[in-house]
């Protein structure tokens, strides 16, 4: 039996590639046929780098994006000025620390604007390219299935919050609304669309720690909602959908738990639902879904994390088969996926795992995958 391998989408990029991401991030004057070139050449390059690793599902590694959510401003209107900044609770818990990581550049610096008039695409044209360049350099290197990433209308909110629709709701469906062509485009054109859902529960202790659990679990819900609108007209089998808690190091006591969360990942219009189960305040959480397995319904495949994306551990083989074979033991090996926990590169040029070892955690990934299959 084979067990299928891929990770949550973002990977280490090239200075090269970091120093014209941040030339249009801070407004500076750039080549745009150089840039375009070098993410065609970086794209190649990280695809070959993957299909060397054994990922079975390949992404473009988001190359050409400054992070996986804030994006969205450089391709849709009504973004402008800037968000406020809302350190997790579970920092500002521990503030020696949180100051530790200030200190020593441990935080990711990037715009993150206010939404201040109506969200519009502004094209596809950027999306086109990052679909060229991924299908090119999978014809280049012989993959054979790739997924490009995308952010949902939840985590866009997050990040990028509302100071001009008249309510929050109004807000996510004018994102739903917004986002729904880049969804299409995306599977259109050959790929499995990947939606980022952290707001799903990082949000929890991020934006609304004042709330009760059951409170957020509201919120949250209408994300789902807003998603599944956007979703309505494509196939649930070409997509992926992404939750997790926040990709940092730290101590993450505010986390809601998976069991709470539960109903409402596998009530999203997706195939695929990729979660954290490596680092350690998730790890255990396999119980939940072997606890849930009547819950699970037939169309799901879980995709789980067998690898951390926060340490510079790399994974024994063993150790990843194992983590593979919690959820085969539950589903069945045809309905298992070997994923990270998050992405190696979730923000330009930042990353807590150094590059060469990203690469070997995922060979690891995929020699612990050839462990659990034949055992399957």
């Amino acid at each position: 039996m084979t067990v299928l391998t891929t990770h949550a989408g973002s990977l280490p990029r090239t200075q090269e590639v970091v120093d014209f991401i941040f030339a249009r991030e801070h407004g500076k004057p750039y080549d745009q046929d150089a840039f375009d070139a070098t993410m065609t050449a970086a794209v190649s390059a990280t695809v070959a780098r993957q299909v060397a690793a054994g990922v079975g599902v390949v992404s473009d590694g988001e190359t050409s994006k400054i992070s996986y959510a804030t994006y969205v401003k450089d391709r849709y209107t009504g973004f402008s000025g800037d968000s406020p900044r809302n350190a997790p609770a579970d920092l500002k818990k521990f503030p020696s620390f949180l100051k530790r990581l200030a200190d020593d550049g441990g935080t990711p610096q990037y715009a993150r604007p206010m939404c201040t008039g109506e969200v519009k695409s502004k094209g596809q044209g950027e999306l086109m390219k990052d679909i060229a360049n991924l299908k090119a350099a999978m014809a280049e290197h012989g993959a054979e299935r790739g997924f490009m990433n995308a952010a949902s209308p939840g985590v866009i909110s997050l990040f990028l919050q509302n100071d001009h629709y008249k309510t929050r709701e109004a807000y996510l469906a004018a994102l739903a609304d917004a986002m729904k062509e880049e969804y299409e485009t995306i599977i259109a054109a050959g790929l499995d669309l990947q939606l980022d859902c952290p707001d799903l529960a990082l949000s929890r202790h991020m934006l609304f720690n004042d709330l009760s659990d059951a409170e957020f679990l509201k919120i949250a819900n209408g994300h789902v909602e807003a998603l599944n609108h956007a979703l309505r007209d494509v196939p649930q089998d070409k997509v992926r959908l992404h939750i997790c808690w926040g990709n940092y190091e730290g101590p993450h006591v505010c986390d809601i738990g998976m069991d709470k969360v539960f109903d409402m990942l596998m009530s999203t219009k997706s195939r695929y639902v990729l979660f954290e189960t490596s680092n350690p305040r998730h790890a255990h959480e396999w119980t939940v879904f072997r606890d849930r397995r009547a819950d699970i319904s037939d169309d799901k495949v879980l995709v789980p994390g067998v690898v951390d994306t926060t340490t510079n551990f790399v994974e024994h083989p063993e150790v990843v088969a194992q983590r593979i074979e919690r959820f085969t033991d539950i589903v069945g090996a045809d309905r298992v996926v070997a994923g990270s926990d998050c992405g190696f590169g979730t923000f330009a040029g930042f990353g807590a795992v150094d590059p060469e070892i990203a690469y070997a955690k995922l060979e690891s990934m995929r020699d612990g995958a050839a462990l659990a299959g034949a055992r399957a």
